[in-house]
């Protein structure tokens, strides 16, 4: 094998990587609070007694867990504009991704709600709590710090699937690695150094996440 490793393209763009993690990091993290608050609001539906919302919460699980997150992009992305609705490249991806984000967390909100004892519930109600006051003092307090491990998952999984908006131009990891790759054809060394970012950021963010579920955890 003749190929001889050639850092320099990389640390001569290192600036550029990190400018682009950043954006990663920013449509990831955004991406998941609002799918959180989505999630949330279909995971109630799902939850009630109304044969309707439930209805129309599977439904809505089913299209986006079973469509590629990169037609949905397209979709968002180059076919609102013949709707008359044209959004910039990060707000189509954020949506996008959101949307996506959103049925994942409604099945792991769905689980956390239905896995409260109900015992604590009718506790709640036997002190007086109204049914408002018992979903937001007891129910969801519970649910999101049991279902905490899940939510980290999902932000590492978002923050990876980041890596699909460089098929719309946005200059995240991916599309920018592939810029360089173009201009220097130091493949390997421009693919090493994505991959290296994408490995470490997951780790930190792991990590961090395991720090939140040690201080929170339910005794």
């Amino acid at each position: 094998m003749n190929y001889h490793f050639n850092f320099n393209v990389v640390f001569r763009n290192i600036d550029v990587f990190l400018e682009a993690l950043v954006l990663a990091l920013f449509l990831a993290v955004v991406s998941l609070t609002l799918a959180i608050i989505i999630g949330l609001m279909i995971a109630l539906g799902a939850t009630s007694n109304h044969k309707s919302m439930k209805k129309a919460a599977r439904v809505y699980v089913t299209i986006f867990r079973n469509t590629p997150l990169l037609i949905l992009v397209y979709i968002i992305y180059f076919g609102l504009p013949d709707l008359g609705l044209t959004l910039s490249k990060n707000v189509a991806f954020i949506f996008t991704l959101s949307l996506y984000g959103a049925a994942y967390m409604t099945e792991v909100f769905r689980a956390g709600l239905e896995s409260i004892p109900k015992g604590i519930i009718e506790a709640g109600y036997a002190i007086g709590l109204s049914r408002f006051q018992t979903m937001m003092d007891i129910k969801l307090p519970i649910m999101f710090r049991s279902v905490l491990p899940s939510m980290g998952n999902y932000l590492i999984s978002l923050f990876k699937d980041t890596s699909l908006s460089s098929a719309i131009a946005i200059p995240e990891i991916t599309y920018i690695t592939k810029k360089l790759n173009v201009q220097s054809f130091r493949t390997f060394e421009v693919w090493i150094a994505a991959a290296l970012l994408y490995v470490i950021t997951s780790y930190l963010m792991a990590r961090i996440i395991n720090l939140l579920e040690r201080k929170w955890k339910i005794k």
